[in-house]
């Protein structure tokens, strides 16, 4: 049996599909097809079935994931069994939230480098909802996001990284014409500039704004937390955002903190794995590195 054919088997359950497999893989779809014909052969059973024009896991395809991953895990070991970390050219899969990827990790970033520098590094910039479900479902290592999302039950392990502030920040020229937002039942004729449905500090302030029957004029919403604070800076709006992406504007006096009723609400950061995740030698480095955010809570 040919180990890359399970590494296949274990793509196409993680990407969700034969075609999407072949694209991670950077393989053709009939070479995806060809290695899972092969592997049902050498196991003697039928992994997939085509229904409808999906290609579907049978019943041996999903009692075969957990061996696949125990196999894997383990030609993963063998890739660490050199003590020096300079020496590990092994891959870690991490998810992060936008907010902290562009404004906590990237002197965790570059301290692994130093110390890991052949080491493959793969980053995806992600929701915290679809971290946390990539990592239940084992397609991250390492997940650093927002705890607040919930839903963990038992299957995650957390590192507790800081409690930040969050904040509703204006221009001065914007604060001075709407500086309340603790009376209620008002309409504010001026935009929310927020990132998707999904963030978790965006439904924090959408769940204010219900309570207090506050009405905006409409959402402008954008995945970048650097164009959103340049709209806000520029008069387009208001955000509401983690205090530490806003520290230097509000330093400089470029944006100013508009009094809420949850002005000391805070959100909570973790880096998390699956229970059952083998922590290799690259993970153990990067949540030793993470301790450094404990550090800097509410800087």
């Amino acid at each position: 049996m040919d180990l890359k054919y399970l590494r296949t088997f274990r793509t196409i359950i993680d990407e969700g599909g034969f075609s999407k497999a072949a694209e991670k893989l950077n393989y053709t779809q009939s070479t995806i097809t060809f290695q899972m014909n092969q592997l049902e052969r050498d196991l003697s059973t039928i992994l997939f079935e085509k229904i409808g024009r999906k290609m579907v896991l049978t019943k041996a395809g999903e009692h075969l994931i957990p061996y696949v991953d125990e196999i894997l895990q383990s030609v993963d070991k063998l890739s660490f069994l050199d003590e020096h970390l300079s020496e590990c050219q092994g891959d870690i899969q991490i998810g992060v939230g936008e907010s902290l990827l562009c404004y906590k990790l990237p002197v965790i970033l570059k301290e692994f480098h130093k110390q890991a520098p052949k080491a493959r590094l793969f980053l995806r910039s992600m929701n915290c909802y679809d971290i946390r479900n990539e990592l239940i479902s084992g397609g991250l290592d390492l997940g650093v996001f927002y705890e607040d999302v919930g839903g963990f039950g038992s299957n995650l392990i957390s590192k507790h990284l800081g409690d930040y502030p969050v904040v509703l920040v204006a221009s001065p020229k914007i604060k001075s014409s709407y500086p309340d937002f603790v009376t209620p039942d008002r309409t504010i004729p001026i935009p929310l500039i927020i990132n998707e449905p999904n963030c978790i500090f965006r439904q924090i302030f959408e769940q204010y704004c219900r309570d207090k029957s506050i009405i905006l004029d409409h959402t402008i919403e954008l995945w970048s937390i650097p164009t959103i604070k340049n709209l806000v800076k520029n008069d387009v709006g208001i955000s509401f955002l983690p205090e530490f992406t806003v520290k230097e504007e509000l330093s400089r006096g470029e944006l100013e903190k508009i009094p809420t009723d949850i002005s000391g609400t805070k959100i909570t950061a973790i880096c998390a794995h699956h229970k059952n995740k083998w922590i290799s030698p690259l993970m153990q480095l990067f949540l030793n590195l993470c301790d450094s955010l404990t550090c800097d809570t509410g800087r």
